[in-house]
């Protein structure tokens, strides 16, 4: 399906983007790991092309935060490739103190927060975007949350440490509409946007939160970093040539 399409997955050394690399790579594509952990991501590089057998998968250090760093990766990529085919924005960078409770969020940790994320996907997508405009074609997927859609259901964290932070609600959502934005300025230039608002995927919670997060969900509940792979593969592949601006609601009918 995605025949030597050559794509960049920012944060894909991580657990989701582990997977995406693996159901590139496993559809005949060419799979990028952009991550700014340089050990891990040459790590995962060798793990997965040793599982798969293939040198169809490549690492380049990258900073979503640094101009720099997003023009070095668009170069290398282009010098050794000729061409790049998507960009999947998955990345979250986020500060040491991100994660807290509504009220102990300092005015600081959100902005920080949400301009290393949200910020992050901006400048990496402008970036790509500049080269997809010289190329004539692109595509841009930007992983967003069911969080992004609608409130959080706060219930299910009772009797635990965990919260939905209040700044990935906020970049979630915006980033949802930061892609029909630039699904919507880059008409007529043969490039893409479109988001991926996934559920809650399986982590080592604990077992009363999956088993009151489950109640939402129609049939699995928390999901498995391979559950979102297939939405992944229809709109990286030319079976969603005319998909633009739009965001798929991959959660077991969590948001129902």
């Amino acid at each position: 399906m995605l025949k030597d399409k050559v794509v960049v997955v920012t944060g894909g050394a991580g657990l989701i983007g582990q997977e995406f690399i693996k159901s590139i790579v496993e559809n005949n594509g060419i799979a990028i790991i952009a991550d700014i952990n340089e050990n891990l991501g040459l790590s995962i590089k060798e793990k997965i092309s040793l599982e798969l057998d293939t040198k169809r998968i490549d690492f380049i250090k990258l900073d979503i935060t640094s101009k720099n760093s997003i023009t070095n990766c668009i170069s290398f990529v282009k010098k050794k490739y000729s061409k790049i085919d998507a960009l999947v924005n998955n990345a979250y960078p986020r500060n040491k103190n991100y994660g807290q409770h509504f009220f102990d969020v300092s005015f600081n940790d959100f902005i920080e927060n949400i301009g290393l994320n949200l910020g992050g996907y901006f400048l990496t997508s402008q970036q790509f975007a500049k080269f997809f405009y010289t190329q004539s074609y692109g595509n841009i997927i930007n992983i967003s949350s069911i969080y992004g859609v609608v409130a959080p259901k706060f219930e299910i964290y009772e009797n635990t440490k965990m919260t939905t932070p209040v700044e990935y609600a906020a970049i979630k959502s915006g980033l949802i509409h930061l892609t029909k934005y630039m699904a919507k300025y880059f008409k007529g230039s043969n490039i893409r946007v479109n988001t991926i608002s996934l559920g809650g995927i399986e982590d080592n919670q604990p077992k009363s939160f999956l088993k009151s997060y489950k109640k939402y969900c129609l049939n699995k509940g928390m999901l498995s970093p391979s559950d979102i792979s297939g939405s992944l593969i229809y709109l990286l592949s030319d079976m969603s040539s005319f998909v633009n601006g739009q965001n798929i609601i991959v959660d077991d009918g969590f948001t129902l």
